[in-house]
């Protein structure tokens, strides 16, 4: 049994055609075992590692959210689970290249989903640890082995390459949930000010908010 299997991640595209947001990691599998790979049954588990990457002034107040002040992120940040993935990779000897399709959530209640969003610009840490069954050919049949456990690769994503694939979908928006008594008083907000769209509604109220903030403080100097 050979234990030298070993994954790279090469790049990170936005995969243009998919029906929804969707992240192409192209990954390179290397075997040593001189008779080779007849066909691995691959899975991938992608987190976020916050910890490694530094933070803009903005960037850590949309965060707190997720980590809370700047003050405690030694403890706080912590990985975040991103996604799962699967893939067959085909027979190889030596070395191979693989496409990993990753379809990529766009919900802002969600941990990664918030994380993404709070960034402006810069790279995102990603943690991929793979598992799964190796079909390797031995002798003149086929045996079996896992993954080890110890498969790993890191990735660098630029957070330009995340609102790209993001934006293949829905450009330059985002999605909160709301509870259906809230969208309908939304809606009967936009209806009553006769704005054309509910973000301009959203807008308009947060406007309103600011002004009324501004005013109690100017009242209570």
């Amino acid at each position: 049994m050979h234990d030298g299997l070993r994954f790279d991640c090469l790049d990170a595209r936005p995969e243009p055609y998919a029906a929804s947001p969707t992240l192409v990691f192209r990954l390179r599998v290397e075997d040593p075992s001189p008779e080779g790979v007849h066909a691995i049954a691959l899975r991938c588990q992608i987190r976020i590692e916050p910890h490694r990457r530094p933070y803009g002034p903005e960037e850590a107040a949309l965060l707190a959210d997720l980590f809370g002040v700047p003050a405690r992120w030694g403890d706080t940040l912590r990985p975040v689970q991103f996604a799962m993935a699967q893939a067959m990779v085909p027979a190889f000897t030596a070395s191979t290249e693989i496409d990993l399709p990753v379809p990529c959530g766009y919900d802002l209640e969600v941990a990664a989903g918030r994380y993404f969003a709070s960034l402006d610009d810069g790279e995102i840490p990603l943690l991929l640890l793979f598992s799964g069954t190796v079909l390797a050919r031995s002798g003149g049949g086929v045996s079996m082995r896992q993954v080890p456990w110890h498969c790993e690769t890191r990735h660098r994503l630029p957070v330009a390459v995340w609102r790209e694939t993001i934006d293949t979908a829905f450009p330059g928006s985002g999605w909160l949930r709301l509870r259906r008594d809230t969208v309908r008083e939304l809606l009967r907000f936009k209806s009553e000010r006769v704005l054309a769209t509910v973000d301009e509604a959203v807008e308009a109220l947060l406007k309103e908010a600011g002004m009324k903030e501004a005013g109690m403080r100017e009242g209570a100097r």
